[in-house]
């Protein structure tokens, strides 16, 4: 499929959806603690969401379940919410979130601490990899190349001794979910396409603490690390303007 620019005025619909988004993830972080559930994240947002006026962008998007996507710990990708799955305390929870309204997506994804006593190690991932996701908006400016924005963060994840995750990747949006072009992690500086004004990407990092291994549970969706380490994910909608870039889900 072509990569499809927006125009300004398709931009402005999507940063609509964008900050319905943030609102809603903003409002999740608030409720994470030791003892909530993943299904009381997930039924908060999908509240939250109609209020809005929107509608989820997950929920049934190729039969998946929910309106959320939970990812506990060594989970990467794809949690689905579950009673049964309780936050406690020194876990990490990624929360990925997507909407669409007036025919235009956003999605946005966090991960937050569960409670106050992380371990170092776990906390330094989380950092490292919000600011993979910061340095990578910083080089997605029209003239760059896909490459550049994929090397922006495995070399800072590289570098803390941290591994970028292969198997799953960011991705162009607009008026679907999912268009092209991919928005890999890791590249090299020059190399794919380059950026134009009007592309939207939701660039989203999937950092491990430890192998950059993935494989998926029998529930066909949770993707989780091959050795049992940790994963840390955040993402964000970035327009690509004569202004630079823009963060769409801010």
């Amino acid at each position: 499929m072509p990569i499809v620019c927006k125009s300004a005025p398709e931009i402005e619909k999507m940063r609509r959806s964008g900050r319905i988004v943030r609102q809603v993830l903003d409002e999740l972080s608030a409720m994470v603690a030791p003892g909530v559930s993943t299904m009381d994240l997930e039924r908060a947002a999908e509240a939250s969401i109609r209020r809005l006026g929107a509608r989820p962008a997950f929920k049934g998007y190729f039969d998946y379940p929910c309106v959320l996507c939970t990812s506990l710990n060594e989970e990467i990708v794809h949690g689905i919410p579950s009673e049964r799955r309780v936050l406690k305390q020194g876990e990490i929870v990624s929360i990925d979130c997507g909407v669409v309204l007036d025919g235009y997506y956003a999605d946005a994804a966090v991960t937050l601490p569960v409670g106050n006593h992380l371990k170092p190690e776990v906390a330094r991932l989380v950092e490292v990899t919000k600011s993979s996701l910061d340095r990578a908006i910083q080089v997605a400016r029209i003239g760059n190349t896909l490459g550049d924005v994929g090397a922006a963060v495995q070399e800072l994840v590289e570098a803390n001794g941290f591994s970028v995750v292969r198997e799953f990747v960011g991705h162009g949006i607009g008026t679907r979910l999912h268009e092209d072009p991919q928005v890999p992690n890791y590249g090299t500086r020059g190399h794919g396409a380059r950026l134009r004004e009007g592309m939207v990407l939701a660039i989203e990092p999937m950092v491990n603490a430890g192998k950059p291994g993935a494989r998926v549970l029998p529930d066909k969706w949770t993707a989780v690390t091959e050795d049992g380490s940790y994963s840390a994910h955040f993402e964000h909608c970035v327009a690509i303007t004569t202004d630079g870039p823009q963060v769409l889900t801010a």
